[in-house]
């Protein structure tokens, strides 16, 4: 990626600090961009473009790309490429990614933060989308102990615990680290790293 312009006050200002909510969830606020390149003038060694917003509607952008070609300096300017983007959670993006492709994946980024780019690392380009990542996300977490003694409790194992005789209590513990691994390798769940912690996603 090329050298970052800081965004300006009226375009949002940085993007915040992560933040921890309810259910160990972290949500980051992004703001993706792509640096949309005119090929007429590329071709002919000189660089005309701009920064465009990509979670705008894919109309808008399609009018911020015609805008740049329009700008061209030369003759027949009709073909563009991304030749940079910005704030797009670790999603990789093609020089031909097409418009509708980029705009879906920067509003599930601005909705949902770098969780939502960890779904699309986890699922694939071609297969992202908000919808799906609604149905499997659980949340970022700590750690995947963190999420498997949360789930066993919600499981209500924990009241389980208490209803034993007393005397049984010294000898009888949850095996938290186990079950979060059985969890992930018996195909109940992905953990997927980031942020600090781990993203947990419910697999279909």
């Amino acid at each position: 990626m090329g050298e970052r312009e800081p965004w300006t006050e009226a375009e949002g200002g940085p993007a915040r600090e992560p933040e921890t909510g309810e259910r160990g969830e972290r949500s980051v606020g992004l703001r993706p961009r792509i640096y949309v390149a005119s090929l007429a003038d590329y071709n002919a060694g000189r660089l005309h473009g701009a920064w465009v917003d990509a979670a705008a509607e894919p109309e808008d952008v399609r009018a911020a790309i015609a805008g740049v070609l329009g700008s061209s300096g030369e003759p027949g300017a009709e073909e563009w490429a991304i030749h940079d983007y910005d704030e797009f959670g670790g999603i990789p993006l093609g020089e031909y990614q097409s418009v509708e492709t980029v705009t879906a994946l920067a509003r599930g980024l601005v909705a949902h933060g770098e969780a939502f780019g960890a779904y699309v690392a986890l699922v694939g380009v071609a297969h992202a989308e908000e919808r799906g990542f609604m149905e499997h996300y659980r949340g970022w977490w700590q750690t995947a102990e963190a999420y498997a003694e949360n789930l066993l409790d919600e499981w209500g194992a924990t009241e389980a615990l208490a209803a034993l005789p007393e005397w049984l209590h010294g000898y009888v513990q949850l095996q938290v680290a186990g079950f979060a691994h059985d969890l992930e390798y018996g195909g109940t769940v992905t953990y997927m790293a980031g942020n600090g912690g781990v993203y947990v996603f419910e697999n279909a």
